[in-house]
């Protein structure tokens, strides 16, 4: 038994063209992998690669700076520490977090780009 959503594809596949019907089924429900792997194709490639780069470079420090926070036994040092592996790890949050919205802004696109194929389907029905 199929799905209310599967029959309203199907509906809107019948309407489209073969270009649209085809441009249509690559707007589909990504997976995390998918979407991931998504994020090395536009524009901004350039941009999440290098800021995947300094995720590394900050969770080498923050790994270093945690080690010499548990070897140090001055008080002062040990804020100094304590304070930079605070800071390291803020800046690797704030990385994964820019890349997490990108993901989401991707599937927010594919399904306007969705609803407005859905649009001109409807239009097209109305006219004919």
């Amino acid at each position: 038994m199929k799905s209310k959503m599967e029959e309203i594809d199907e509906l809107i596949k019948e309407t489209l063209s073969i270009e649209e019907a085809a441009f249509y089924d690559s707007l589909e429900e990504q997976n995390v992998f998918e979407m991931l792997f998504g994020l090395y194709k536009g524009k901004n490639a350039w941009f999440l690669i290098i800021a995947n780069i300094l995720t590394f470079v900050f969770l080498g420090l923050f790994v270093y700076s945690l080690i010499q926070f548990f070897q140090v036994e001055s008080v002062e040092a040990l804020v100094k520490w304590a304070f930079g592996s605070v800071m390291f790890f803020i800046n690797i949050c704030m990385l994964k977090i820019y890349a997490w919205m990108q993901m989401d802004k991707g599937a927010i696109l594919r399904e306007m780009k969705r609803l407005e194929l859905q649009v001109m389907s409807l239009s097209g029905k109305i006219n004919s």
